[in-house]
Order: structure tokens, then sequence, then C-alpha cells
């Protein structure tokens, strides 16, 4: 596996993560009167699962993107971080 590949799933991990852990700060921030802006934010994705019936095998597709402030704070963070040490 070629160099590049292997940054490129780094960055993945690290974008990924930063928007996790940045999420769950926001979900924290939220009970915090002075941190709450970092809380709003917007869900858009299939809100009911959309079902494929084959028979023989039952399929369920379904996703959500919950993003909040802190999660755009955190992938940024975690872009920065990456750029700097990787």
């Amino acid at each position: 596996m070629a160099t590049r590949d292997k940054s490129f799933w780094i960055l993945i991990i690290f974008i990924l993560s930063g928007l996790v852990i940045g999420g769950l700060l926001g979900q924290l921030a939220s009970h915090v009167d002075w941190l709450n802006w970092m809380s709003f934010g917007q869900r858009f994705g299939l809100e009911n699962p959309v079902t494929l019936n084959l028979n023989v095998v039952t399929i369920t597709f379904g996703l959500m993107f919950n993003i909040n402030i802190a999660s755009i704070i955190g992938m940024t963070i975690a872009i920065i971080i990456y750029r700097k040490f990787v």
C-alpha cells in the first residue's frame, strides 16, 4: 500500500475522531449556560429507514448526521493536528 493511501486513511480517522469528540463535547456543553451555543446544529439524513425485502434477506438502510458547532471545531482541530504531525 502506498504512503499516500495510508496518509489518506489516517486523515479520515483524524476527521472522524474530531467529529465524534466534538459532538460529545457539544452535547456536554448544552448543559452549561455560557457554552450552550456549541450544541447548536443541524440533523439531516433518512428519518425513516428504507427496507429492501428480498424474501430470503431483509436489508435496512439508514443514515443520519447530527452536526453541531463543537463537532465542526473538533474536525478543524483534527485537520490542523494532522497537517502538523503527519
